[in-house]
């Protein structure tokens, strides 16, 4: 009786030792693919803010050789990053925190007109998309201020619209947020 009771005991303790060793396993897989998963996703997040970006350009230029008084919507989706409508500088920001390494850190590169910049932060890099409209005005809510748009569980509703032109006969494009 006293070896089946040891014997019972025995397999018990291999079963919580397997058990324990089946643990530390997957949990050294996972602490190697995380990181690589976030790298998947961040560039995911990347390309399709940039994706964006040229939506809001096609969109932006048929305004902008439209008449006056023209207006589009857009959804704007954003799960990471912010948007920035710069209208003191005439110009669109996407930036986004980033584990993955889009491109060669303190380089600029273009894809289209949109210029690429990706700085070293820590562990992460901040990936800078900026679209330049030096030959139109951009405004926000008829003001040339800038406005920040955060990521947000529900799209947003980006209303761009042809104002006619300004004193120095730039075309006036204006962004509203709803």
């Amino acid at each position: 009786m006293v070896v089946s009771h040891n014997k019972s005991g025995q397999i018990w303790v291999e079963t919580v030792i397997y058990t324990l060793i089946a643990f530390v396993m997957i949990a050294a897989v996972l602490a190697v693919a995380q990181p690589r998963i976030q790298e998947i996703q961040d560039k995911a997040f990347i390309e399709q803010s940039l994706g964006v970006m040229k939506d809001i350009n096609d969109i932006f230029l048929s305004l902008a050789q439209g008449g006056v008084g023209n207006k589009r919507i857009i959804e704007l989706g954003i799960k990471k990053g912010n948007l920035k409508i710069d209208g003191a500088q005439d110009g669109l920001t996407f930036e986004i925190d980033s584990s993955y390494l889009y491109s060669e850190p303190g380089t600029g590169i273009f894809d289209g007109n949109i210029l690429i910049f990706t700085k070293k932060k820590g562990d992460t890099y901040m990936v800078n998309m900026t679209q330049n409209y030096s030959n139109y005005n951009i405004t926000y809510q008829g003001s040339d201020e800038a406005k920040i748009i955060s990521k947000a569980s529900t799209p947003y509703r980006l209303f761009i619209s042809n104002k006619g032109k300004d004193s120095s006969d730039k075309t006036i494009i204006d962004f509203e947020v709803g």
